[in-house]
């Protein structure tokens, strides 16, 4: 009798050491998967954002003043702008305050006042501005501009897209697919920017557009379904940033007041979801693609 009970002891000895060791074990999976986190935090919170999709409107004053537009910037780790304005004085501000620690990429923006975002594309006025503002010497690209539908297909926008192409320059495109084959049919050289990738075009398609256009690139403001409603990565744009992180960047879209309201917010969000990504798909969509597209970043 003595012998089994001092088994039966050995073995809930055994048996509670082993409990113990299991404890301890998950105890240790669980401190190493919260390191992990904070680990990722701490590169999210120092990864650097360049915003391609940055409006500066002046109409006839700008909602902000610069010093505070630049504030905004360095609390939200951003480096970088693709800047515009309507008109473009927003954007000369911009450049010529040469802020530190501040890349400005400037793009020439086809528009006087609002109306014109109606009648650009057959209003010759507007190719004598882009030729006006580009000989300021210092843009990137031309636009964002809008653009629908067979609208795209006339000979102004023909100029417009062939102008890009003989000067290297870039063009940002809000439109839909229709106009983007359009601009791409002019001239096949065009390097194109799409503005909300489509705002809703299936990722499967737009996997398609940037397999058959290697100067094709999408930005992301606006658009729909990279997340669910818990901010979860939804997995088609998980799969498609895996294939094409190249080939994506992210922006604030500030064309109506509220948007500088929430600006803090939008790059909250873009943090959230960058930080479910690989480390390096993360860098490359957060300012990585910026810099090879408009680099080599100048020293200030």
């Amino acid at each position: 009798m003595r012998g089994l009970r001092n088994v039966r002891l050995r073995n809930a000895w055994l048996c509670a050491l082993a409990v113990l060791i299991g404890l301890g074990g998950g105890a240790a999976a669980q401190q190493q998967q919260q390191q992990q986190q904070q680990q990722q935090q701490q590169q999210q919170q120092q990864l650097e954002l360049f915003d391609a999709h940055l409006h500066y409107n002046q109409e006839p004053n700008p909602f902000y003043p610069l010093d505070k537009v630049l504030e905004v910037f360095r609390r939200n780790g951003v480096t970088g702008i693709l800047a515009t304005s309507r008109p473009n004085k927003g954007t000369h501000q911009l450049v010529e305050a040469k802020p530190s620690g501040l890349w400005v990429v400037p793009f020439i923006r086809p528009y006087r006042t609002r109306s014109d975002i109606q009648t650009w594309f057959n209003d010759a006025a507007i190719y004598q501005l882009i030729q006006a503002e580009y000989r300021r010497g210092y843009y990137r690209g031309i636009g964002e501009f809008h653009i629908y539908g067979n609208d795209a297909a006339g000979p102004l926008v023909k100029t417009i897209v062939d102008f890009a192409v003989e000067r290297d320059l870039y063009l940002h495109a809000h439109c839909d697919e229709i106009a983007l084959l359009h601009l791409f049919a002019h001239n096949p050289r065009a390097k194109i920017i799409w503005a909300h990738t489509g705002f809703t075009t299936a990722p499967a398609r737009v996997r398609e557009l940037l397999e058959k256009y290697p100067a094709l690139w999408g930005e992301l403001s606006y658009r729909s379904g990279i997340t669910d409603g818990s901010g979860k990565l939804a997995p088609d744009w998980r799969e498609l940033f895996a294939r094409h992180s190249d080939r994506f960047m992210i922006g604030s879209d500030t064309w109506i007041n509220e948007r500088w309201f929430g600006y803090d917010t939008i790059f909250k969000t873009y943090r959230a979801w960058l930080a479910q990504l690989p480390a390096d798909q993360a860098r490359r969509i957060a300012n990585g693609n910026a810099q090879r597209l408009f680099g080599p970043r100048p020293v200030n």
